[in-house]
């Protein structure tokens, strides 16, 4: 073996990449395990618990320290089929980009043109404003679009002797532009949600940002936030050192209020132990001492002792007592509950740092200011015309403190005086001292008037320029503005130049989102899903360690083990590594890994057996046996890893995390079984280890068999075309059961106390929707999955919210009056998705392309590798005759069987498994025939393709099971979730493993002539 150096020194390196990588995985658990054992069930303890860890080193490697939140974000991402949390796809409106550049333009040629386009959509998969193109000039050759877009916001981009094509390039600059604001608002609103490792990407798709959020617990208010307009305002404001005096007095009533709530506890709890008939009297005197507290000029009212206990219970929760500081600072909180924890903005000698930034707080502690600064005691003793907002962005590099903004409402009706409308313009510029990055804004003539005013009014003060009620940036005044024109200055570096410059262009394009596909997944059922998923998989994989030392004798089936654990460790360090997403449909990925991993050792092993039968010594049959399986071993690899990077182009969620399991996994799975194996071996051999491939019930398996396959392929052929016509009957009459992917709908998951009847269920829910939707057993008989396309074409929060409500009004009499809404959601709801039309076209159109993208990419390899038609001709048609199958199978049984088979995203996953182990298994025949060719030329060809299948039979044999076995193990504990999808992997491994044997290999010799036999099947001789 050469380069054995080299080969070692990757295998060393790797290992400690990925047990760096894995080792943020297990230090976060470990964390996670003591927030639990702290809270002793507590929910909210937990997350307190967890906030007040964020910025602690809880990991040193010597050369560099790392927080908790660091190592959370560096753990292994499960997906959210695995723990639980919200995922949805959200479209940007390319339409109302366009009206809106276009000043909402009335021309009946544009309209017509933005309606058939919309029509050009749905069959096309070309991006809205190429179509928008394509439909005006169809409409009007002659039209010119500079007549509907020279208007006041794009002048000096388009005036009336522009180009069409110019005029599309600015439209693509522009909704471009509003894009990037979008994901930028749509990332900072995400930022708020505190959930963990949240997710948010641009689809290529144009127009389209996907959201994944683990762990959330609030979807309505997840589809509100995400789904409203951003609000662009300009907001004067009070100077830092106007306002300190406010607070100083705030601080020092917050402690009186908390100093009597505080005494009225402990009263309330001596009252208790001591049960003395003066209880009443003494909360009298109590209540009476907090009124005189909370009411300074006798006019304000005061909550009531238990409203106040109540917000006291809200505090502590928001912050559990962990002792992470001094007791000196501890002491100076509890006098100062307001400064103690807003920290003044001063400078080192004590001086207000000018602007209208108040102070600033660790983020776990601003949800505590602002339930202070909201008290009614608080809010009389502020000024009335004072709102309080935080900054947006941290200012601290390790991202955890906050500046906390004071701005002055001028008008009487709360508005402010400016908003986003008025901003026609904004661009990066460069200051001409010193060239930093500025921002330049303009602004239309109503808005320009406003600007002149609050610029000539606030001379040495700050606007604050908010965006969602977070402040983006507050520049101070020095001067008057009075044309509109203005140039905003600050320490931006270039990307936070260009940010706050789509904010500013975020007024002129109104670009709300609109969520098209949804899924959500309950806490419970994404444990559930760990829990199984993890058991099957495990008790398979513990199985197939135990046949290879059961087939291949104990020193040669624990080298093989010890392939198969490296790979496992490898796949899962460099999934971390690279920030992956592991679901369920990826652990499937890993199932089918295991399968060429295991496949790749039984190739070798088998060489090995035969150059040993052959006479050989120990150490050249090891070095025959692998050279000899290089070749069926990289073609069968190949073909599979052609399959994983069409599913990486046009698969999306969990279609993508499979094929990112399965492409990395294939690399791992070639570098185990061939070179670390082969180390191994070449260990032993220097020690002199007696070295074994078999064992005594294993020896004599499978040889000397002669099984006339081609003698026998027309039986096989009538099988397979009975089974074929059958489906096919079945796929034209009853069609398959599509799932929402493909038709669009929503779907939910919902669990019951007691056993249910789908049918009364499914006349309950009919009277309330009007339509009756599809209702199924899903798992145990007290848990159903409802489908409804009941107002799916309504993208707004509220048509979700109402089809959730209806989902509950038509269970109620299944779950008690005594149950509420947000019961019913949080503890009976355990999954929903929801999938828009325009999706559902979209997925369907990927589906197809990726199957037959699959087909031809297969079909050239094997026409280039075998140089001859023939052998694709066979591979193709085993191939095709793989999935309709599958296919038909899922349209005769579905209904019949006791799970869900339906045809999803996840199902063309599992059909292109299929085709990928399929073509394994008959690239590995092929590379025999291919060899046998070449050492048997004068026997005749149904002999030479008899003996390859014959040769090798113990190898399809022992992968087959042994990824059979693991995908067996999968269905029958891996959960509800995935059981339609590892079923359509079973029958793809029977089918699959039945075709190339009776399919593929028959058809290439039909397609043969006689005469051509040498031609076709020449080979080189292998030796």
């Amino acid at each position: 073996m050469q380069n054995k150096g080299a080969i070692r020194l990757f295998a060393i390196a790797l290992a400690i990449v990925c047990l760096y990588q894995l080792s943020f995985t297990f230090v976060s658990r470990k964390v996670q395990n003591d927030a639990v054992e702290y809270a002793a069930g507590d929910s909210s303890r937990v997350a307190s618990y967890l906030d007040s860890m964020a910025s602690e080193v809880v990991f040193n490697i010597l050369v560099r320290k790392y927080t908790f939140r660091e190592c959370r974000e560096r753990e292994i991402n499960l997906g959210l089929d695995l723990k639980g949390g919200m995922n949805v796809t959200l479209e940007v409106s390319m339409v109302d980009m366009i009206r809106s550049l276009s000043n909402y333009s009335t021309d009946v040629t544009f309209n017509e043109a933005i309606a058939l386009a919309r029509e050009y959509q749905k069959n096309s998969q070309d991006d809205f404003i190429t179509l928008f193109a394509r439909a005006f000039e169809e409409i009007d050759p002659n039209a010119r679009l500079a007549a509907i877009f020279a208007t006041r916001e794009l002048r000096g981009e388009i005036d009336f002797n522009t180009s069409n094509n110019e005029v599309i390039r600015v439209i693509r600059i522009q909704t471009e532009g509003a894009m990037d604001n979008a994901f930028n608002v749509l990332r900072n609103r995400i930022d708020r949600f505190g959930v963990v490792q949240p997710s948010i990407q641009r689809l290529e798709t144009q127009g389209r940002i996907l959201v994944q959020l683990p762990g959330v617990k609030e979807p309505e208010r997840v589809r509100k936030l995400l789904q409203g307009t951003a609000s662009l305002e300009f907001w004067e404001t009070y100077d830092n050192a106007e306002i300190f005096p406010y607070l100083q007095d705030a601080n020092s009533r917050l402690k009186e209020i908390l100093d009597a709530e505080e005494t009225l506890r402990e009263s309330t709890e001596a009252s208790e132990r001591t049960n003395t008939g003066n209880a009443d009297e003494t909360k009298v005197e109590e209540n009476s001492l907090l009124a005189d507290l909370d009411q300074p000029d006798g006019t304000q009212e005061t909550d009531t002792p238990a409203e106040q206990l109540s917000l006291l219970e809200q505090l502590a929760a928001d912050s559990i007592g962990i002792d992470t500081t001094s007791l000196t600072l501890d002491a100076f909180i509890q006098e100062n509950p307001l400064l103690g924890i807003l920290q003044p903005n001063v400078t080192r000698d004590g001086q207000f740092v000018p602007g209208a930034g108040v102070g600033f707080a660790h983020y776990k502690d601003t949800g505590k200011i602002r339930i202070y600064l909201n008290m009614p005691q608080i809010r009389s003793i502020l000024p009335r015309d004072v709102s309080f907002h935080w900054d947006m962005a941290p200012f601290d590099e390790g991202g955890n403190y906050f500046v906390l903004y004071s701005l002055r409402q001028t008008g009487r009706d709360g508005r402010p005086p400016l908003d986003g409308s008025a901003v026609t313009s904004a661009n990066v510029d460069f200051a001409q001292t010193g060239g930093a990055p500025t921002v330049t804004m303009g602004m239309n003539p109503e808005g320009s008037q406003v600007w002149a005013r609050l610029t000539r009014e606030n001379v040495g003060k700050s606007i604050a320029i908010v965006l969602d009620n977070f402040v983006v940036s507050a520049p101070t005044v020095n001067g008057e503005i009075p044309n509109g024109r203005s140039t905003i200055t600050g320490n931006f570096t270039y990307a936070e130049a260009e940010d706050l410059t789509n904010v500013l262009k975020s007024g002129k394009l109104p670009a709300p989102a609109r969520i098209v596909q949804e899924a959500i997944v309950g806490p419970s059922l994404g444990q559930a899903a760990i829990k199984s998923g993890l058991n099957s998989f495990l008790l398979a994989f513990g199985a197939v360690l135990l046949y290879m030392v059961f087939y291949y004798s104990r020193r040669g089936g624990l080298v093989a083990d010890i392939a198969l654990l490296a790979n496992m460790f490898f796949l899962i360090g460099v999934l971390a590594s690279l920030g992956a997403v592991l679901t369920l449909p990826g652990i499937a990925g890993i199932v089918l890994t295991i399968g060429m991993s295991v496949d790749a050792n039984v190739l070798i092993y088998e060489r090995i057996r035969e150059e040993l039968a052959a006479g050989k010594g120990l150490r050249l049959a090891i070095a025959d046996g692998y050279k000899h399986a290089y070749s069926a071993i990289i073609d069968a690899n190949v073909t599979t890893l052609l399959t994983g990077i069409i599913l990486l182009i046009f698969g999306t969620g969990p279609i993508k995390g499979f094929a990112t399991t399965l492409v990395i996994g294939i690399s791992t799975s070639l570098f185990s079984a061939i070179f670390i194996t082969r180390l191994i071996y070449e260990r032993m051999l220097t020690k002199g280890h007696k070295i074994t491939f078999s064992t005594k019930l294993t020896e004599n398996a499978f040889k000397n068999l002669n099984v006339q396959f081609i003698a026998k392929r027309r039986v096989f052929y009538v099988i397979s075309g009975i089974i074929i016509v059958l489906g096919i009957v079945s796929l034209v009459t009853r069609g398959l059961n599509q799932g929402i992917d493909f038709t669009g709908g929503r779907t939910y998951v919902v669990k019951f106390e007691q056993p249910i009847n789908t049918l009364d269920v499914q006349n309950s829910l009919e009277e309330v929707y009007g339509e009756s939707p599809q209702v199924i057993t899903f798992g145990g008989d007290n848990q159903i999955r409802v489908t409804t396309k009941y107002k799916i074409d309504e993208n707004v929060a509220e048509a979700d919210e109402e089809v959730e409500r209806l989902l509950y009004e038509g269970l109620q009499p299944y779950i008690g009056d005594n149950v509420s809404f947000e019961t019913f959601m949080a503890d009976y709801r355990q999954s929903s998705q929801k999938v828009g039309p325009t999706i559902a076209d979209d997925i369907k159109k990927q589906a197809v392309w990726a199957v037959l993208l699959a087909l031809v990419a297969i079909f050239i390899y094997i026409l280039v590798r075998f140089k001859n038609w023939q052998f694709g001709m066979g591979a193709i048609a085993a191939l095709i005759h793989d999935v309709l199958i599958v296919l038909g199978i899922f349209s005769i049984f579905y209904g019949i069987l006791p799970f869900s088979m339906e045809v999803d995203q996840a199902f063309i996953a599992a059909i292109l498994t299929v085709v990928g182990y399929s073509i394994n298994d008959t690239v590995v025949v092929f590379d025999r025939i291919r060899e046998y060719v070449g050492l048997y030329r004068k026997r005749e060809r149904s002999e030479i393709i008899n003996l390859a299948l014959n040769s090798t039979l113990s190898r399809t044999f022992s992968t087959s099971l042994s990824t059979f076995f693991v995908l067996l193990m999968i269905f029958l504990f891996g959960g509800e979730v995935i059981r339609g999808f590892t079923f359509a992997l079973l029958i793809g491994v029977v089918v699959g493993t039945y075709s190339s044997l009776f399919i593929a290999t028959p058809i290439v010799y039909d397609t043969i002539l006689k005469s051509e036999t040498t031609r076709v099947l020449r080979a080189k001789k292998r030796g």
